[in-house]
């Protein structure tokens, strides 16, 4: 599955869909989004809420920044998450 399919399922899809990258570096599982083991987005009472893991905020890696970028795009109007100050 591609990357952008799987950020596509995990907005789309209940809490009990999951779905993974061929190579498993993006996932999602009851209703989050994980980039390799880092959940960078999460799905809570109507609200898309994405952890800003790029270089603008607390940067993590490149293949997590593009995750996130990815996810922000197809988000639509999401709830961006500072690290920091909190997260998983």
């Amino acid at each position: 599955m591609r990357n952008d399919q799987v950020v596509r399922l995990w907005l789309n899809g209940g809490m009990n869909t999951t779905a993974s990258t061929s190579n498993g570096n993006l996932s999602t599982r009851n209703g989050r989004l994980y980039s390799y083991n880092l959940m960078i987005g999460d799905r809570m009472d109507n609200q898309v809420r994405i952890w800003d893991y790029t270089s603008s905020g607390s940067y993590y890696s490149q293949t997590t920044s593009c995750h996130v970028g990815l996810a922000l795009r197809y988000a639509g109007d999401p709830i961006l998450m500072d690290p920091s100050i909190g997260g998983e």
